[in-house]
């Protein structure tokens, strides 16, 4: 084979590769495409923001409110999500139990209008 044929099969087969993983890898890295898991990592993520922002509203909402955010101050960190637990506002409809996740999102959502 000539060096110039040589060359140019090199320069093809470089085309080539970089044809096939430069555009698979703006795909992945743009966010254009994402696999399976990191598609249901987002729904989850999606579901307990959603259940955690139902949470802070039927807190804020309920009757008793002033009393109630004055007791939740008064909580320390790890007995908050407890309390949340035991007021069923982090129990969604059709659900026995809350999630640890939607109760840590809670308590989170809530530290606004706890400094308030």
């Amino acid at each position: 084979m000539k060096p110039e044929t040589a060359t140019k099969v090199n320069y093809g087969v470089m085309g080539l590769v970089l044809g096939a993983v430069l555009p698979i890898w703006i795909g992945f890295e743009g966010g254009f495409w994402v696999t399976k898991s990191t598609s249901e990592r987002m729904a989850k993520a999606a579901v307990v923001t959603t259940r955690a922002a139902i949470c802070v509203a039927q807190f804020t909402k309920a009757p008793n409110y002033q009393e109630r955010i004055k007791e939740y101050k008064a909580l320390n960190f790890m007995e908050r999500d407890a309390f949340i637990e035991k007021g069923g506002w982090a129990t969604m409809p059709g659900e026995e139990k809350a999630s640890d996740a939607v109760k840590e999102a809670c308590a989170r959502g809530l530290e606004v209008p706890v400094e308030k």
